[in-house]
């Protein structure tokens, strides 16, 4: 059998870093190689690894027609990549959560902006009746380009909504206040199966929960009922998956969906013993089993 593995990552951090590292420890331990390898290297001939495993395209939302051509690419040449091509098209995108609200699954309400589109961001509030909103892009990563907006600032915020409708799609969603209060759930599943969880919370005076923006994570378990709950998210995908991070808020006893991430999310490895070994099986699997075998 094939012992390669490459751990897909960009230009910006070419390296496999520290969190994954821990993964590919635990691959190497059992025979394995993996390398790093950026998603939009020409050189790289991705046919040559048992198994492809996006961890790091963390600049994919600067590039996202490149980053979509390199994924129909690896679905042309059959390449066994996970999450697969198929499922990573439909995820990058956050208009699909339109289809989640649709089989029933609990969003934070949205609402889209078209590209090109002229919207009156005081009247879209007015008649969503939100005092506070997010505006974010509809293909973004780590909180690009997001930021905050309400009733009282709408006139002087419209500008900004003109300019950047322009480069690209927005979204819009009433303000979460339980970010804030009780924490946003990031569930952590593997082949299917409940891993870990970190509960985020944003850093004073912000509405972000990145690390790199003032964030921070701690690591707790969910209670089963909203494990399960999240559970049912996953059950919606279209496909098997390798990982998945399923991102949420509790109200009224509820888990409410606010992303599935499915591209290249940050696992939080390191918060949970055992995980780099978990993580480690379902890879294993995918390279005793791959996605698409030769015709």
């Amino acid at each position: 059998m094939d012992q390669r593995i490459a751990f897909v990552t960009c230009e910006r951090l070419p390296d496999i870093h520290g969190d994954d590292r821990l993964v590919a420890n635990a691959l190497e331990r059992r025979g394995f190689h993996v390398t790093a390898a950026v998603w939009n290297d020409p050189a790289v001939d991705w046919g040559q690894f048992a198994s492809v495993v996006i961890r790091a395209a963390w600049d994919y939302h600067l590039a996202d027609a490149r980053y979509a051509a390199w994924l129909h690419r690896c679905e042309t040449e059959r390449v066994n990549l996970w999450n697969p091509a198929a499922a990573v098209l439909a995820n990058i995108d956050k208009r699909y959560l339109a289809g989640f609200a649709d089989a029933g699954v609990p969003i934070v309400p949205i609402e889209y902006v078209e590209r090109g589109q002229r919207q009156s961001l005081r009247t879209l509030l007015e008649r969503r009746n939100w005092t506070r909103a997010v505006v974010k892009p509809a293909v973004s990563a780590s909180a690009h380009g997001t930021w905050r907006t309400s009733l009282a600032t709408a006139a002087a915020d419209q500008k900004q909504l003109d300019e950047e409708v322009m480069r690209w799609s927005l979204l819009v969603q009433p303000f979460a206040d339980e970010i804030v209060t009780s924490g946003e759930w990031s569930i952590v599943f593997f082949d299917g199966e409940y891993s870990h969880a970190v509960l985020k919370k944003p850093g004073s005076g912000d509405f972000r929960v990145q690390e790199e923006l003032g964030g921070h994570g701690e690591p707790r378990d969910p209670s089963p009922a909203i494990v399960e709950q999240a559970r049912r998210v996953l059950s919606q995908a279209a496909g098997p998956l390798l990982y998945a991070r399923v991102d949420g808020i509790e109200r009224d006893g509820g888990f409410v969906l606010m992303e599935m991430e499915i591209n290249e999310p940050f696992l939080y490895i390191a918060s949970s013993i055992g995980a780099a070994k978990r993580f480690a099986d379902a890879i294993v699997r995918t390279t005793a089993t791959p996605l698409c075998s030769p015709p």
